[in-house]
């Protein structure tokens, strides 16, 4: 067996193991057994990449292939051990921009490979050579979108420009236009090639990336991070057609379409197109106005919401991303095991677009060692809020709206929610009456049912918790009465 078949023979297993790696991602149970199979699968896939290459390149080249690798590793060690939780979304979305480059980079330098050549090149066939530069176009395209469009997803989740849509005249046709355009440029290129067309195609798909994410509203932007994953990976495998890579055809097909068909799912349970989020039509401006007050809110103290849970036979915890800014998952898990302890029924419910990132959450609540039984999706824990007597809402926002099933004029109606509001008492744990990522104001604050928990989620946990365990805690106490609505500094 000599290097190249070995090569060959080692990307089929890797792939195995990226099939692997994703089954094992589709449960918690099975997820760090999913990890270990794709660090696995990749660890192959570069060896047996330098091996093959080895036979066909200079040994200078393979040195700087190996230093290239080494760096590459480290800065990616290095953020893996120092990145938040928090921060997870937005390097995800500068991972899925890096993707994007290097399937640009690639694009450039296989058609000027080709095209330094000329008639004399022998790398393509001459039969094959429109195939060749329609490979070129299309990959340049695809990765140009998802870069930009990573960037702009980074830029909002990292809340360094604005969360809300940009709301363009005309946005629609300008979409596209640029898809149009996109097909003529393809057709022309491919007949004719030439440096200008390249320059061309590559402004317009940076141009449409920007525009497609800028277009989409803070409230959908866990959809769009995993619409950019699905972009990300169709970029990858038209770079594997452009450098003849089996093993990175298949990794990209695999990332492209579970990708897609995640946020398919997402979707679904946002009440959104599909074709919409591919299009980035579907941002909706929010309203103007959205942290105007809609009524009076009732305040409460982590001594009152104690005593309510020591009265509870049941409690529903729908935790958001306040909870993981506020790193507050760990005083949560504790609360549910004092209150199991006593004899309450705990229960977590959790919305598919919980945070910015799908699965976030749980991924949070495991982390703490919540129990997996406990730890309910949506649906399955939507019918249940009528027969609960307290639910503690904690850094959840737009996901707990009633404003989406009761107002049809809301940036977000028709977008499924969790139920809090029919259960016998709300306490809504946030740091201020500010609207949620999506910028609309909700009703629920000012239900006669809902109480507001202001301050830090971590420390009103943690203050629920010492009054639990406080021997003369007393019976409950009477709610505090309305009060006119002054929020408390973010």
């Amino acid at each position: 067996m000599n290097a190249h078949t070995a090569a060959k023979a080692a990307d089929l297993v890797a792939a195995l193991l990226f099939i692997f790696s994703l089954a094992g991602l589709s449960q918690h149970r099975t997820a760090r057994a999913g990890v270990a199979y794709g660090i696995s699968g990749m660890a192959l896939a570069l060896i047996a990449t330098v091996v093959g290459a080895a036979q066909d390149i200079s040994a200078g080249a393979v040195t700087l292939i190996i230093v290239a690798t080494v760096i590459g590793g480290t800065v990616g060690l290095w953020r893996a051990r120092v990145v938040e939780m928090t921060q997870m979304p937005e390097l995800i979305a500068v991972l899925h921009s890096l993707v994007g480059l290097a399937a640009v980079l690639i694009g450039w330098n296989s058609y000027l490979e080709v095209e330094a050549h000329g008639s004399a090149q022998t790398r393509i066939a001459p039969g094959m050579l429109g195939i060749h530069h329609a490979e070129v176009f299309i990959g340049i395209f695809i990765g140009a979108v998802t870069l930009t469009g990573s960037i702009i997803a980074y830029l909002k989740l990292s809340a360094r420009i604005k969360s809300r849509p940009l709301m363009l005249p005309g946005k629609n046709a300008l979409n596209l236009g640029a898809l149009a355009a996109f097909v003529a440029l393809t057709i022309w290129f491919t007949i004719s090639p030439s440096l200008g067309l390249m320059i061309a195609v590559t402004v317009l798909a940076l141009l449409l990336g920007w525009h497609l994410v800028a277009s989409i509203g803070g409230g959908d932007m866990p959809v769009v991070v995993s619409m950019l994953n699905s972009y990300s990976g169709w970029a990858a495998a038209a770079a594997g057609f452009l450098l003849n890579n089996n093993l990175l055809i298949v990794t990209g097909a695999l990332v492209g379409s579970s990708g897609a068909y995640l946020s398919y799912i997402m979707c679904k349970a946002m009440n959104r197109s599909f074709i919409s989020v591919i299009a980035g039509g579907f941002g909706v401006e929010a309203v103007a106005g959205g942290d105007t007050e809609q009524g009076e809110h009732r305040e409460t103290s982590a001594k009152e919401t104690a005593e309510l849970l020591e009265s509870a036979t049941s409690v529903i915890i729908t935790p958001g991303y306040g909870m993981a800014v506020a790193q507050a998952q760990h005083p949560v898990a504790e609360l549910t095991r004092a209150l199991r302890e006593r004899g309450v029924e705990v229960r977590f419910g959790v919305h598919p677009v919980a945070g910015r990132l799908p699965g976030h959450m749980n991924v949070l609540l495991a982390e703490a060692k919540v129990p997996y039984d406990v730890v309910l999706e949506m649906d399955e824990i939507n019918d249940d809020f009528g027969d609960t007597t307290v639910v503690l809402v904690i850094g959840a926002n737009d996901t707990v709206n009633p404003a989406a099933t009761e107002d049809p004029s809301s940036p977000i109606a028709g977008m499924p929610v969790l139920r809090v509001w029919e259960a016998e008492n709300v306490i809504v744990f946030k740091r201020s009456m500010a609207s949620g990522y999506a910028g609309v104001q909700n009703p629920l604050f000012f239900r006669e049912n809902s109480s507001m928990l202001f301050g830090d989620a971590k420390q009103s946990v943690e203050d629920i918790l010492r009054a639990l365990t406080s021997a003369d805690s007393g019976s409950a106490a009477p709610r505090s009465g309305p009060r006119t609505a002054q929020p408390t500094p973010a």
